[in-house]
Order: structure tokens, then C-alpha cells, then sequence
């Protein structure tokens, strides 16, 4: 076994292994998994899908995944980790950018197993990037920061592009309307534009009456479109609260609440808990709403 930890943005490690042993790891952020060789199955909450080399996966912060080896696999995992967006030292790197990116990943990513990779370019591309960020950190040093920085800055807009071509919204198994995941994608992308989020500006972009927005969306949600927001909204808060150095004004005034007041009010409201316990306790809440359950 090969571990290469580099002490700031990421955690990596390259690993063969003949049978799965449970990895003593809490995702902060989230995980990158590249299969270089092996075949098996991958389980995240009890769902299921085969894997093979070149497969791309991700682990959201849940503890319940593990792998089926069939053949003996070499698994490369690539961890996001908080310290990076708490560090800012020196880098060109927007990180307010980066962090945006890789909040919106987390965010909306399903938490289901599968390929997350759509195409073979961009599969190429990932591999040859997990290559180089292997070799860096091998001697990882004050010169390698900004590139190994950068590496990770275009794996999540690969991450971002595929994860974009995806259905990846809790939506009832009956739905098949192709309308609703578009919607859901739009509002996802914009919740820190509350003016674009209007039923106004939603019926315009998506050729629908303003007075049919809300009644569709409770039909093909089964919520009103307010409660979406606001529950997408205070997902973003959580990621901010636990991986980054955002205050609470900055949040709210980024999400589009009141004041700070109203920010914890409302999270209070719909988390369950203060903000203080939210942050002692180190846990999500809303992310966490597909825990395992048998």
C-alpha cells in the first residue's frame, strides 16, 4: 500500500487491495475514487453498481460505502479536504470560486453509486490529472502548491460538467418530466441570485405562465418552490459553516437572508439545532438526510 498525504488541499491515496477493508475515514468535503485496475461492486447506502478500470466515483460524508472486489483492484482516492479553503496562503486560484464549485457538487450530487464520468475525453483527461497530482505530491513541496492547486481546480470543472449532465434530484420514481430536473438545475446553479430564482424569471426561462410555476413545481416535487430554496439555501449554509472561514453575515448576505438573525432562525427551524451546536457538533444534517438505513 501507498499513502501520499499532502498536508493542505487534498489527502491521496493509492491502494491495491484483494478484499475490501473499511477505511477509517470521515469525509470533510468529499472523496474522489479512480479504479486504475480491478473489477467488482460498489455499495453506497444499498445501492449498487458494478465497477471496472477507469471508473470514476465519488463518496459523499457518509460513512456507509464499500467495494466488492472481484478482482484484485487498485483504488486510487482522492480527498477534497476543509483545510484547503481555510488556508489561503499564496495562489492565483479564485478560492471563493473553487470553494462555489465544489459546494455545488456536494451539494447536489445524489449520493447514489455510479460512473460519474460521461464521455471518454473527459475521462482521459481525469486520469492524466490523478497522474500528475500523484507524481507532484510524491515530492510535494512549496513549489508544487500552485500546481497541485490548480490540478484539483480542473478536476472539479470536469466534476462539475458531468455531475451537470446528470439526474441527480431526489424526484419520485414516476416523474419522467425532462422540464422539472432542468429547473431543479437552474435553481441550484442560481441560489445565490435571489432575482433570478422569482416565479417571475423562472416562467420566463422556462416558457411557463407565473401563475402555473408553483402549482407544477409542488406537482413534480411534491414541495412548494420557497421550500426548495430555502432548504437548497441551508444546505450551502452547512458546507460553509463546516469547511470554510466564512462569517454568518457573509453567509447570509451571499444567500439572500435578512440578517443574521433571520439566517439562524431559520436554521434552527429546518436543521433542528443552533448554528453554535451545528458547528460543535462537526456533523451535517440536511446532507445526511439518505443515511443508510437497511
Amino acid at each position: 500500500m501507498e499513502f501520499v498525504e499532502a498536508k493542505k488541499p487534498f489527502d491521496i491515496q493509492e491502494i491495491e487491495l484483494n478484499d475490501w477493508k473499511q477505511r477509517p475515514v470521515k469525509n470533510s468535503f468529499f472523496e474522489l475514487v479512480f479504479i486504475k485496475e480491478g473489477k467488482g461492486t460498489q455499495c453506497i447506502n444499498y445501492n449498487e453498481y458494478t465497477y471496472a478500470k477507469n471508473d470514476f466515483f465519488l463518496l459523499p460524508p457518509l460513512k456507509c460505502h464499500s467495494f466488492t472486489i472481484e478482482k484484485p483492484t487498485k483504488f486510487v482516492f482522492l480527498k477534497f479536504t476543509d483545510s484547503f479553503f481555510k488556508n489561503v496562503g499564496r495562489s492565483t486560484i479564485d478560492r471563493d470560486e473553487w470553494f462555489k464549485e465544489a459546494s455545488y457538487i456536494l451539494s447536489n450530487y445524489n449520493q447514489l453509486p455510479g460512473d460519474i464520468i460521461k464521455n471518454d475525453m473527459d475521462r482521459q483527461y481525469m486520469e492524466n490529472l490523478i497522474g500528475m497530482i500523484l507524481q507532484e505530491s510524491r515530492n510535494y513541496g512549496d513549489e508544487s502548491i500552485n500546481l497541485i492547486t490548480s490540478l484539483m481546480t480542473s478536476i472539479l470543472e470536469i466534476l462539475i460538467r458531468n455531475i451537470k449532465k446528470s439526474t441527480y434530484f431526489d424526484l419520485p420514481k414516476a416523474n419522467t418530466d425532462d422540464r422539472i430536473t432542468r429547473i431543479l438545475a437552474y435553481i441550484n446553479e442560481h441560489l445565490d441570485k435571489p432575482e433570478l430564482l422569482k416565479v417571475e424569471n423562472l416562467a420566463k426561462t422556462f416558457l411557463m405562465s407565473p401563475t402555473y410555476v408553483s402549482e407544477y413545481f409542488r406537482k413534480q416535487v411534491h414541495m412548494s418552490l420557497r421550500e426548495y430554496i430555502l432548504k437548497a439555501k441551508l444546505k450551502l449554509v452547512e458546507i460553509r459553516l463546516l469547511n470554510s472561514d466564512y462569517t454568518l453575515t457573509e453567509i447570509a448576505d451571499d444567500l439572500g437572508f435578512t440578517d443574521v438573525s433571520h439566517l439562524s432562525k431559520t436554521f434552527k427551524r429546518y436543521v433542528g439545532t443552533s448554528i453554535r451546536e451545528f458547528k460543535k457538533n462537526g456533523e451535517y444534517m440536511l446532507l445526511k438526510r439518505n443515511s443508510c438505513v437497511a
